[in-house]
């Protein structure tokens, strides 16, 4: 389908889901109500089990879409992708009548995106972070290491990466509750417990993995692109105080179990293929079980965060950056995490790490925004942030945009609640007194 293609319906020039995108994800009509499969044209959710139910989609196997999850649909393979995707674009163009002229099935099919409530696309089995931008990784060793061995030697060897929690992983709009933990002050000999004082968001894409691979098995590089289904926007709230506590020797904990945040809609690759570009060059070449072509193995995705406090009238744009600053890609993610033998399986999400670009703008955290504190964000409401206040609330957004055709991704956003208050919680005064 090119760029011509045009819906049956309105959809403004600006909009994130034209008739050449067609994400999924999954909704309900209420908070409590059945979830179904969808995907979104313009301002529209449209069922995918009602086009199902009358005979509309014809794939092999099924039915896929009376379901609460994607993941059924994802592992009947990417022939069934394809043909979905065909399909849609042919039933939603303005010169197919099946749908256009058939109001009545189309008032079942169809409901506004703001009057739904939009879950998490898949069951994620797994979850693992990676660190995979040099800029970011940088930046972070040149403020807690020696600013000229900023990289650790294994950095450009390899995607560095981490198992996370996936049972925290929630969708966009899902309030945060500030963590506590044990954070270690710098005039003290030992830890205290607080609230965290330092909360940060990351700026990160994720893809969900689209094809199983067996237990002893790697995927190789050659392959890697086929086990990935679509990405999404990707917050991974971090507690920064309380991971430089826990975090040597094996790497975050409870800094990062609390909350990691995902875009209800999975944009495909087949939608973002138009906007594949190069990867940075890698020096020293990898090794010979991560070495890919370069060219046409990332994409020029548009990236921004906005962060708006509690009584604020409107939110300020902190960051913007891009996806294609990416060091390591994502199917040498993939293939470097299975090349143990690591047994991936479909709704398995992977996120890229924080993504920050050359720029003190494009930096993709406050961390690195504010220089751990010592370089404060001044706000339009004369307000300053070094880290994330209660009540804030951080949206990331993300698109694509070439020779007048646009892809977005939505949005990903969640509003910072105070901690819980602990009785049995020790002062800092009652700390130095058990020293």
């Amino acid at each position: 389908m090119t760029a011509q293609l045009r819906a049956f319906i309105d959809i403004a020039s600006d909009s994130d889901f034209p008739i050449q995108n067609l994400p999924y994800g999954v909704f309900s009509q209420s908070p409590t109500g059945e979830r179904h499969c969808a995907t979104a044209l313009g301002d529209w959710v449209i069922d995918l089990s009602v086009l199902e139910n009358a005979g509309l989609l014809t794939l092999n196997g099924g039915p896929y879409f009376h379901q609460a999850t994607l993941n059924a649909f994802i592992e009947s393979g990417r022939a069934n992708w394809t043909a979905l995707r065909q399909q849609l674009q042919t039933l939603l163009s303005a010169d197919h009548a099946t749908l256009r002229d058939n109001q009545a099935l189309r008032e079942q099919a169809f409901f506004k995106q703001d009057a739904v409530t939009m879950h998490l696309p898949v069951h994620i089995g797994g979850y693992t972070d990676f660190y995979s931008s040099k800029e970011h990784a940088t930046n972070v060793g040149c403020m807690f290491r020696d600013p000229k061995n900023a990289l650790l030697p294994n950095w450009s060897e390899l995607p560095v990466g981490y198992n996370g929690r996936a049972s925290s992983v929630v969708v966009s709009g899902t309030n945060v509750r500030r963590p506590s933990g044990q954070i270690k002050l710098p005039n003290q000999d030992r830890p205290v417990f607080s609230a965290c004082r330092k909360l940060d968001f990351e700026l990160e894409t994720g893809f969900i993995v689209g094809k199983n691979n067996a237990l002893g098995e790697p995927v190789a590089i050659e392959h890697a692109w086929e086990h990935i289904f679509g990405m999404v926007l990707f917050n991974d709230w971090s507690a920064r105080d309380i991971q430089q506590w826990e975090y040597v020797p094996l790497g975050p904990f409870n800094a990062k179990t609390f909350a990691s945040s995902i875009s209800p809609w999975i944009v495909t690759l087949d939608a973002l293929e138009p906007f594949k570009t190069n990867s940075p060059e890698q020096t020293p070449a990898p090794l010979a079980y991560l070495r890919e072509d370069l060219s046409a193995n990332s994409y020029d995705i548009n990236l921004s965060v906005e962060l708006q406090p509690e009584n604020a009238a409107t939110a300020d744009v902190i960051c913007q950056t891009n996806f294609k600053y990416m060091y390591w890609s994502m199917a040498q993610q993939l293939t470097h995490h299975t090349i143990a033998g690591c047994n991936l399986q479909v709704g398995d999400l992977m996120g890229s790490g924080t993504i920050s670009g050359p720029t003190p703008d494009s930096y993709g955290s406050l961390l690195e925004l504010t220089w751990n504190t010592t370089k404060p964000l001044t706000l339009s409401n004369g307000e300053q942030r070094s880290f994330l206040a209660d009540g804030d609330t951080l949206i990331m957004k993300g698109y694509c945009q070439k020779d007048g055709l646009r892809i977005g991704f939505g949005e990903v956003s969640g509003k910072v609640l105070p901690a819980i208050e602990f009785n049995f919680a020790e002062t800092e005064e009652e700390t130095r007194e058990a020293v």
